[in-house]
């Protein structure tokens, strides 16, 4: 069994047509201890959302193929990871706008580094406090399961149902992924952070009692799914 190590880097993807403002921006994360990924148009940077699960993006407004703003609302849809959001514009509509679809920042052209680091330190400090949901109360299946984020509560079938911290941690990291397949480490760092002390394994253990509390049959579960081979994913959508 394999122990987390707590020194995982945070990773940022860089979206932006202008070449040398990915890469300056890219080896300025680098120097600072963070992972650079990048993307040069709005569709690969959905894909590098998906495939490599960044802690922030940093998301230019005028994008080829699919804009900034599109970008933003996709994402918007299956996660709230941190996004800022660089434009040349400097409209205050412009903002509210970006402010309106998901942004939490605004960065205008020409930047800082500096400051755009103070920002993307700002943003993960707070984003560090836990996974957190697209919404504070949902609900699947006509009521069969509920979450609420305001009260933290959980509900099968209409009654409360007793979680563990580290089950309820869990069951958010997935909710927060809903098309995510996570891998155990995965899990982990999502769920309980960089400076979790445990192993890999004892996931499973967390997930079988989570199963036990919230699913109508544990051997054919249809809300914590295993995917053979990788790990699990929230098996539900809104």
């Amino acid at each position: 069994m394999a122990k987390i190590m707590n020194d995982k880097k945070k990773k940022v993807l860089i979206v932006d047509d202008e070449v040398k403002i990915v890469e300056a921006v890219a080896a300025y994360l680098e120097n600072s201890g963070y992972t650079a990924i990048t993307a040069y148009d709005g569709e690969n940077a959905l894909l590098q959302v998906e495939k490599m699960n960044p802690d922030l993006v940093v998301l230019d407004l005028m994008l080829p193929q699919i804009s900034g703003e599109e970008v933003c609302k996709a994402i918007r849809k299956i996660s709230r990871i941190p996004i800022i959001m660089l434009t040349a514009k400097i409209d205050e509509d412009d903002k509210i706008n970006g402010f309106n679809i998901g942004a939490d920042d605004y960065v205008t052209k020409p930047f800082s580094p500096r400051e755009l680091m103070a920002r993307i330190n700002s943003l993960l400090r707070r984003s560090d406090e836990g996974a957190s949901p697209l919404f504070d109360k949902m609900s699947w299946n006509d009521n069969d399961l509920e979450v609420d984020l305001d009260l933290y509560t959980v509900k099968k079938s209409g009654e409360i149902v007793n979680l563990t911290p580290n089950e309820f941690k869990l069951l958010c990291a997935m909710i927060k992924y809903p098309k995510k397949i996570f891998t155990r480490e995965e899990l982990i760092e999502v769920a309980f952070g960089a400076n979790y002390d445990g192993f890999d394994r004892t996931i499973d253990s967390h997930i079988k009692n989570l199963r036990s509390k919230i699913e109508d049959d544990t051997t054919n579960p249809r809300y914590i799914v295993t995917v053979r081979g990788v790990g699990y994913k929230f098996g539900i959508t809104n």
